[in-house]
């Protein structure tokens, strides 16, 4: 089904109101869904809300969260998300990065006890915007597993990085061989993934999507990866303080949605005009273009601005329509369709 994301931002704000979430949270939080869709990321899209519902309706979720400061020393400020929504947390931290690397040069705003936040792509922007670097990162409950080992120890352990280039170039991705929202986009739908993306505690491939969804997911690259996602756990949860991903609750368990997840999410910001001239953008903009001389493609450099997201559709699938629309009829709103 397609439906305009401005209307998809209203109608997903309204429902996280009627559970609690105050305005200004519900719209930031809307605003980070919907342009994951936007973007052809639907696993990272509306299709999370209803989860994000549940658990605030279970109390796994703080719907009236505040972002406590912890600490603040120079450049780094340490954030308490009260088991607040992700989204809007990570955000307002981007930000908060965004203000202390104008003024240090560099910045490390950590926060903990959050919850999941989506496509960490999303929150590259306030940095992007201001003409300087983001490096984010966050955890999640324990999909995979080392090398070898038979126990999930890492969430899906996701980078972003952000470069102020023309265009801007973004990495965003996990370290594991695919993110846990693709399988549970497959689950949904009722389908299968490919071999090679799911492992069970014996090593076995699982191609059954809702199976996956409980299994462990393969590092990307193997060893590589893992050691990627142990950089990732030691730079958000080991740093903040927050749970470890052994120790985060899955959302897509359900008894699990009582339970407040304690993610951890970092933000690092650098302001390149710091280190001296405008050398620094002139090598970012040629390596962009060295990229697409080659023939090859600037990683992000189709993503629509959060700023114009509204100005475009989304496709949704007609099972998360149901569940939207299922949860609309219960808070006394009008249905999507």
């Amino acid at each position: 089904m397609s439906l305009s994301a401005s209307d998809a931002i209203e109608r997903c704000t309204a429902l996280l109101e009627k559970v609690g979430v105050p305005n200004g949270n519900a719209n930031a939080t809307a605003r980070a869904i919907v342009l994951s869709d936007v973007w052809g990321n639907a696993s990272h899209g509306v299709m999370r809300l209803p989860f994000y519902l549940k658990r605030i309706t279970m109390g796994g979720v703080n719907a009236g969260a505040n972002l406590k400061t912890i600490s603040e020393r120079g450049a780094i400020t340490s954030l308490d998300g009260e088991d607040g929504l992700g989204h809007w947390q990570l955000w307002e931290a981007a930000n908060i990065g965004v203000q202390k690397a104008k003024e240090f040069g560099i910045s490390l705003v950590s926060v903990k006890n959050s919850s999941h936040c989506g496509a960490l792509g999303v929150y590259l922007y306030p940095a992007l915007d201001a003409g300087q670097i983001a490096l984010i990162f966050t955890n999640g409950p324990a999909v995979m597993p080392a090398v070898g080992g038979n126990a999930p120890l890492l969430s899906t352990s996701p980078i972003a990085a952000g470069i102020p280039a023309k265009p801007p170039m973004i990495i965003d991705l996990s370290t594991s061989a695919v993110a846990r929202g693709k399988i549970a986009a497959a689950a949904k739908s009722g389908g299968t993934i490919p071999e090679g993306w799911a492992v069970d505690r014996q090593g076995k491939t699982i191609t059954d999507a809702k199976e996956a969804l409980m299994g462990m997911l393969a590092p990307l690259g193997g060893a590589k990866g893992f050691a990627l996602g142990l950089m990732v756990e030691s730079l958000s949860s080991g740093l903040s303080g927050g749970a470890l991903s052994t120790e985060v609750p899955d959302m897509f368990n359900p008894d699990d949605d009582s339970k407040p997840q304690g993610i951890s999410h970092t933000v690092i910001t650098i302001d390149p005009s710091d280190l001296g001239d405008s050398a620094s953008y002139a090598d970012f903009n040629k390596l962009a273009s060295q990229i697409k001389e080659t023939g090859g493609r600037v990683p992000g450099a189709k993503r629509i601005h959060p700023n114009e997201a509204e100005n475009h559709e989304i496709t949704v699938a007609e099972a998360v329509i149901k569940d939207l629309n299922d949860w609309s009829n219960k808070l006394g709103l009008p249905n999507f369709s």
